[in-house]
């Protein structure tokens, strides 16, 4: 998922011109309630594997927030998932994210259960739309290119040039909800170094297969030098949300303003739930320290 962004939608059943993101076929609602079906039969397994999940206080009641996230080596199996997944739970609502414009190149079967989770093409018409309907909102700024990590890059945000979040936020009076995620960027390791000879040979393939400079295919290893992939227990923490209510001043320098107060609080979050797990027994989803893991300070409902 990905920062709003202008691109077209033909030929998707995601979105297509001139549809509103709102606007669900029959097809997409029975699936939509299949799919939120399976996920509360999910909870007990979900608790099992014990996330630690903290911050729930700090999500608005009333749904009408922007949750703005990191991106992981394993996103989609990490916070894309996640994220929405525990909003909706403790809040009954669904997490409409902002995906990548490769969305519209799926073929309509895929398409239609990526819409039926919640996801809608990033293009800012479209996350107005979902604003103006008081839609809980989820975007990632980095986007894909914020996945492929290189060696000493973990945990790191890539948001240069993406402030379009801030502008939609401010724009209908969203406040922001950071949501950190730990635990993805060390399930697989990077072992080159960006800059490296490596490191350029990785980018330069990367541009060749996708087309765009700021996509990547670094060396990675999982468990010890393998690719199996290394356990790790997930972290999730929601910020206190930032306001976006104008105090002053040209609109430019408040959007700079919002998106530099968000990027600080997420990588705050970061670095402390770094931290904390570092002091945690069962990081490593090691099975005989089930019962000492870190304890979230409120269960998820």
């Amino acid at each position: 998922m990905s920062d709003s962004q202008n691109s077209t939608s033909e030929g998707s059943s995601v979105v297509c011109d001139g549809k509103n993101p709102i606007d669900q076929s029959p097809r997409v609602a029975n699936l939509e309630k299949a799919i939120f079906s399976v996920a509360d039969r999910l909870n007990p397994f979900i608790d099992f594997a014990r996330p630690y999940v903290d911050g729930l206080e700090n999500l608005p009641r009333d749904g009408r927030f922007l949750l703005v996230g990191n991106h992981t080596v394993v996103g989609s199996m990490a916070e894309t998932l996640m994220i929405p997944y525990v909003v909706h739970r403790e809040l009954g609502v669904r997490v409409r994210g902002l995906a990548d414009k490769a969305m519209t190149k799926m073929p309509g079967p895929l398409a239609d259960v990526f819409e039926a989770a919640g996801a809608v093409v990033g293009t800012p018409a479209n996350g107005a739309a979902l604003m103006a309907a008081g839609e809980t909102v989820l975007v990632f700024p980095g986007g894909g290119r914020e996945m492929p990590k290189f060696k000493g890059e973990k945990y790191q945000l890539n948001w240069e040039g993406r402030s379009g979040f801030a502008r939609l936020a401010i724009a209908h009076g969203y406040p922001i909800v950071p949501a950190a995620s730990v635990g993805g960027d060390d399930i697989f390791h990077g072992t080159i170094e960006r800059d490296g000879m490596l490191g350029r040979a990785s980018q330069l393939v990367g541009r060749q297969l996708f087309g765009r400079s700021d996509v990547s295919i670094p060396l990675m290893r999982g468990l010890g030098p393998t690719l199996i992939p290394d356990p790790n227990r997930l972290y999730l923490r929601f910020g206190q949300p930032i306001s976006t209510t104008p105090t002053g001043g040209s609109a430019s320098a408040w959007e700079a303003c919002v998106k530099e107060q968000t990027r600080c609080a997420l990588e705050d979050e970061l670095a402390s739930l770094q931290r904390l797990r570092r002091t945690d027994p069962y990081r490593n989803l090691n099975p005989v320290a089930w019962n000492r893991a870190l304890r979230s300070p409120q269960p998820m409902r």
